[in-house]
C-alpha cells in the first residue's frame, strides 16, 4: 500500500473525505492506464486484466479518495479535476516504485536486474543490439530484458510514462526531464539510383530535390522534422510519394529506382561504394543526424543500465572504425 496526503488539495466545490488515503500500486497502474488510453477497455489491455477487474480497482480508488476520478461518456472517459491532480502524482509514485525495485534488485545481486530498452533505429536494432543483448545476458543471467521499437517521440512518451528505462533515439530531445548522451552523428545526403539523370552531379538544390518523387522516413522522428524544416526554410513543397517507418526500407526503395531518398552519408557508404546508390550533397543544407541514448533525469540507473551504456559506446567506437576503413 502507498500513502499519499490529499489534505490540502484545492478542488473547487468539493472537500475530501480523508486526510490520507491508502492507494495500492495496482490501482494507480490501472488509473494511469485508463487516463492514457481514454477508455476502460483499452486501459485493461495495457495492464493485462479484465475490464471488470479494472473497473473494480477504479471504484475502490474513488471510494478511498472520496471523489470521482473520471467522467464517463459513451465513447471515452475524461479526467475530473481530482483525476487531473492525481495523474502527475501517480506517475511520480510509480517511477519511485520502479526505482525502489531496481535498487532492491541491485542489493540482491549483480546477476539480477531489469532493463526495458527502446530503439528508434532499425539499423542499430538489427546490427548492433543483438550482440549487446547477448553480453548483458551473460553478465546478468537472471535479468529481465525487453526491447521496444518506435519513433523517437513515441519512445520518449513511453519513457515519461514509466514503460521503458532507456532508449536509443535521434537527438536532440526537447524535454527537460530527459537526459541524453550522443553516440553517433552523420550528415544527411540525398540518395538515388545510379541511373538517375543527375547521377553524375555532386550537388542538388532544394527546389530540384523537392520536385523528385521523394521517399522519406515517417513523421515523429527528429530526422524527418529537420528535413521538413529544411524544405520549409527553402520555401518549397516536397513531392513526397512514400513515408516509411525504417531507413532501411527507404534505402531499399531507392535501390529499386522507385524514387529519391535522404539518408546519413556514413550509413549508406557501403551501398554507394558498391554502385547500388549514388548520392548528392544538398545545397544550403547542414542536416546533422545524431543518435544517442536517453533516460529520465535524476532517476536510479541500475548496474545493468550502466553496462548497457558502456556496451553501446564501445559498439559505436567500433562502428566508426569500420566505416572509416571502408571509405
Amino acid at each position: 500500500m502507498y500513502s499519499i496526503s490529499l489534505v490540502d488539495v484545492p478542488l473547487s466545490g468539493h472537500s475530501l473525505r480523508l486526510n490520507k488515503t491508502h492507494m495500492e500500486i495496482r490501482q494507480l497502474k490501472a488509473f494511469l492506464a485508463i487516463a492514457e488510453a481514454k477508455t476502460f477497455t483499452a486501459g485493461a489491455r495495457r495492464v493485462n486484466v479484465t475490464q471488470a477487474a479494472i473497473s473494480m480497482q477504479i471504484r475502490q480508488l474513488e471510494d478511498e479518495v472520496g471523489l470521482s476520478l473520471f467522467t464517463r461518456t459513451p465513447r471515452r472517459v475524461i479526467l475530473t479535476e481530482a483525476g487531473e491532480y492525481l495523474l502527475e502524482r501517480a506517475r511520480k509514485i510509480l517511477r519511485e516504485h520502479d526505482s525502489a525495485l531496481a535498487e532492491i534488485a541491485e542489493v540482491a545481486g549483480a546477476e539480477y536486474g531489469r532493463l526495458r530498452i527502446g530503439s528508434a533505429s532499425g539499423t542499430f536494432a538489427m546490427n548492433q543490439l543483438p550482440g549487446i543483448m547477448r553480453h548483458l545476458k551473460e553478465k546478468f543471467p537472471k535479468s529481465e530484458l525487453s526491447v521496444t521499437a518506435g519513433t523517437s517521440q513515441k519512445l520518449i512518451d513511453r519513457m515519461m510514462h514509466g514503460e521503458i528505462d532507456t532508449a536509443f533515439i535521434s537527438l536532440p530531445v526537447d524535454n527537460t526531464n530527459v537526459t541524453t548522451e550522443s553516440l553517433f552523428s552523420d550528415e544527411i545526403v540525398a540518395i538515388a539510383h545510379p541511373k538517375h539523370p543527375l547521377a553524375k552531379e555532386k550537388y542538388i538544390s532544394a527546389a530540384t530535390l523537392a520536385g523528385e518523387n521523394l521517399i522519406l522516413g515517417e513523421r515523429g522522428g527528429n530526422t524527418r522534422r529537420m528535413i521538413d524544416e529544411f524544405f520549409a526554410a527553402a520555401n518549397v513543397k516536397p513531392n513526397i510519394t512514400m513515408e516509411l517507418s525504417r531507413q532501411e526500407a527507404v534505402t531499399q526503395m531507392v535501390e529499386q529506382n522507385l524514387g529519391v531518398g535522404m539518408a546519413g552519408g556514413k550509413t549508406v557508404a557501403k551501398e554507394i561504394r558498391e554502385g547500388r546508390l549514388t548520392s548528392w550533397l544538398i545545397e544550403g543544407a547542414e542536416i546533422k543526424w545524431e543518435l544517442g541514448l536517453a533516460r529520465l533525469r535524476g532517476g536510479h540507473f541500475s548496474p545493468i543500465g550502466k553496462e548497457f551504456v558502456r556496451l553501446c559506446k564501445e559498439s559505436f567506437v567500433e562502428r566508426e572504425k569500420e566505416l572509416k576503413a571502408k571509405r
